[in-house]
């Protein structure tokens, strides 16, 4: 018999500011999105026909989203941000990456891949990342 396999998704939402200051237009400047983000769990139901609870779904998700929530994402080569920054008791959260769409869901991937990839019935996770009501980036990992 052929494996067969289910998919279940949920939603979270945060806000957070970012730049990029390679940006030649107006994302250069400070500026903000209300991120969306599905996730979506791939894999092999279980005796009781669940591939997950919602709820643990949601314990694993928020601790990741949590430091981005309300906070200014900087990138640790942009020295203006980071001068401005230190001065102030502003939430912040520096990453190795300059923070587009891009580069904001392949770094949630991997955090939220490591919370979830111990179930080895999850096959594989994917993510859709709205930065606007009309923009995404998406990604996935697969065993």
């Amino acid at each position: 018999m052929e494996q067969k396999y289910i998919r279940i998704a949920r939603q979270f939402h945060w806000e957070m500011g970012h730049r990029l200051p390679f940006h030649r237009m107006g994302c250069a400047n400070i500026h903000g999105h209300s991120y969306k983000l599905w996730v979506e769990l791939e894999g092999v139901l279980d005796e009781h026909g669940m591939l997950m609870d919602y709820g643990d779904l949601k314990r694993m998700v928020e601790p990741v989203l949590e430091p981005l929530d309300h906070a200014f994402m900087c990138s640790e080569q942009d020295e203006i941000m980071k001068n401005f920054l230190s001065n102030s008791d502003f939430k912040t959260i520096h990453v190795p990456f300059t923070s587009t769409a891009e580069n904001i869901i392949e770094y949630l991937l991997l955090e939220i891949w490591s919370h979830v990839s111990h179930d080895e019935r999850i096959h594989s996770l994917r993510l859709r990342l709205h930065e606007t009501d009309n923009s995404y980036a998406e990604t996935g990992i697969s065993r």
